[in-house]
C-alpha cells in the first residue's frame, strides 16, 4: 500500500510539473504578445499589468518574434469568427417606414449557418 501511495504521489508531482511548465510558456508568450501589440512599450504594458517592466521584458525575451506573430494572428482569426446569428427585434423608425414584408426577400441559410442567395 505504501508503494502504491509513493507511485501515485510521484505521478501527481510529474503532472503538476508538466502543468507548471505549460503555464510558464503561456505566460511568457502572453507577455511577448502584449509587448508586440503595444509596439514594445514595456513601461506602458508594465503599468497596465501592474508588474515591473524588467520582469515583463525578462518573461518575453525567450519568445521569438515569429511565435508572437503566430499567436497574434491566431487571436485575430478567433476574434474575427462570425458570431452565431441571433434574431433581432426590428427597430421602429418614424422617419424611415419599413417596406411591407412581402417586398423583402427572406435570406436563406445553409446548414452551416452561412447565407445563400434566396431565389
Amino acid at each position: 500500500m505504501a508503494v502504491a501511495n509513493v507511485l501515485t504521489t510521484r505521478e501527481t508531482a510529474v503532472k503538476a510539473a508538466h502543468a507548471k511548465d505549460e503555464a510558464d510558456v503561456a505566460a511568457r508568450e502572453a507577455a511577448a504578445v502584449a509587448l508586440r501589440l503595444f509596439n514594445n512599450d514595456a513601461e506602458l504594458v508594465a503599468d497596465l499589468l501592474e508588474v515591473p517592466a524588467e520582469e515583463l521584458e525578462r518573461e518575453a525575451k525567450p519568445v521569438t518574434a515569429a511565435r508572437a506573430k503566430e499567436i497574434i494572428e491566431s487571436l485575430r482569426t478567433r476574434a474575427g469568427r462570425p458570431r452565431p446569428n441571433r434574431a433581432r427585434k426590428p427597430r421602429a423608425e418614424a422617419s424611415d417606414p419599413s417596406p411591407p414584408a412581402s417586398e423583402i426577400p427572406a435570406p436563406a441559410f445553409t446548414p452551416d449557418g452561412s447565407r445563400a442567395d434566396a431565389a
